[in-house]
């Protein structure tokens, strides 16, 4: 997954947090310890650096005795970096990664239970659903901080020109695909979309349409393949290859490239992760008007809740004191910061209206913060071997249908077939 400045609370606040128990070896000994953690952090937004800096040096300040390293990571490499970290017993103390990718992590224990170490604070502030995706056997793995969506982006005169409605409290499919054939004409396309690395996408959501992909947990867990998987990568192939109505070339580019078509009037909208709107921000030209519509529906909108996490690995010398620096991390402030730098949900209410009350709501804010409204814990977050699947079978065999050289039964079986591959 990738991800993104407002007044920070104060830093003194955290001083006064404790933890439950713990022991020697998880830095839980002589209150006046000097200990020094390692942050890996995969911000890589301009504005979601500041803003993690940021957080990073006020911490510093008000707790000398716990000082943090900010550590630059990538979401490119992160899993196969802590692969090889966690083996070699060198994973930093407060390691920033996504709930999906911990799953195998947290089930081969090389992730610390922090159910014990955070505060009651931070545990209120995030909804139980939420908790769910970083959470297993009575033990929570992980922080859970910023949240993702896939919202529809459109260029502001174009539909308008076309006369085409962008109120309402969600965009159906179904009027997706007619406002997408409707605005296609004269070499230019309805509808961008950047499926480069399609699989997070179809996943996500897939779960407007019950789309489930996986029955079971862990390495027990069987494909689920059936219509409603397939109802998402089977609209997307109707809008390119039927209706002529999405640009093919899109499906071969990242959500990046997309958007110079978008800017040039290429197409009159794109659909992409809402930390997209940071880069239309910074990289669109002058007068350009654009919008975030309301969230796309299917039976419902519900999408998978995948959300960037902190966790501390379980050799971890100063579990005790990661914790406390993730509990600062969370405080309300805190998260909007990131999450206003990243283009982001942050997980709690109060950083949500703090995010809020500083956007005012404007720049399709109000929309992307409704998107996440019913983003819930989705089955694949609870199989070990997803990234696997994710990497070897889905993302080839969805780039094949996009690219229409197999079809969607072809589809179907290669999905199936290819988690008892992985998964043996």
């Amino acid at each position: 997954m990738k991800k993104a400045v407002i007044a920070l609370m104060a830093a003194s606040a955290l001083v006064t947090l404790a933890a439950c128990g713990g022991s020697d070896d998880s830095g839980s000994g002589d209150p006046n310890e000097k200990v020094t953690l390692k942050f890996q952090s995969l911000a890589f937004q301009k504005t979601t650096v500041a803003a993690t800096k940021k957080i990073v040096a006020d911490w510093n300040a008000a707790n000398p005795n716990i000082q943090v390293e900010y550590v630059q990571g990538s979401w490119d490499s992160v899993h196969d970096q802590l692969v090889t970290q966690f083996q070699g017993s060198t994973a930093p103390d407060v390691i920033q990664d996504e709930s999906a990718d911990i799953t195998g992590f947290a089930n081969q224990g090389y992730l610390a239970d922090l159910s014990q170490y955070l505060s009651q604070e931070t545990k209120d502030a995030v909804p139980q659903g939420v908790w769910d995706t970083v959470s297993g056997n009575g033990k929570v793995f992980a922080a859970p901080t910023l949240l993702q969506s896939y919202v529809v982006f459109g260029n502001t005169a174009l539909l308008k020109q076309a006369g085409i409605a962008t109120t309402g409290d969600s965009l159906s499919w179904d009027d997706l695909q007619a406002n997408a054939k409707k605005l296609t004409a004269g070499g230019k396309y309805g509808l961008g979309w950047g499926l480069k690395s399609p699989t997070a996408t179809v996943l996500n959501l897939g779960m407007n349409f019950d789309g489930a992909f996986f029955e079971g947990t862990g390495r027990d867990a069987k494909a689920k393949i059936g219509d409603a998987e397939l109802e998402v990568p089977k609209r997307i192939h109707a809008m390119a290859y039927d209706d002529k109505s999405i640009d093919p070339t899109s499906l071969t580019q990242s959500g990046s490239d997309v958007l110079p078509g978008f800017f040039g009037g290429k197409y009159a909208m794109i659909v992409g992760g809402n930390y997209a709107a940071q880069q239309i921000v910074e990289q669109a030209p002058k007068g350009f008007e654009w919008q975030v519509l309301p969230p796309l529906k299917g039976s419902s909108e519900k999408q998978a809740a995948n959300p960037q996490t902190l966790s501390v690995p379980a050799e971890g010398k100063h579990i005790k004191q990661s914790a406390q620096f993730i509990d600062y991390f969370m405080k309300a402030d805190n998260l909007a910061a990131v999450g206003q730098g990243d283009w982001l949900i942050p997980t709690t209410k109060a950083a949500r209206d703090a995010l809020e009350k500083a956007t005012g709501g404007k720049n399709g804010w109000m929309q992307t913060l409704a998107s996440g409204e019913e983003l819930t814990k989705a089955p694949f977050q609870s199989v070990e071997n997803y990234p696997k699947w994710k990497d070897q079978i889905a993302t080839p065999a969805l780039q094949e249908y996009l690219a229409n050289k197999i079809d969607l039964a072809g589809l179907g079986k290669k999905l199936n077939d290819g988690w008892g591959q992985v998964n043996s």
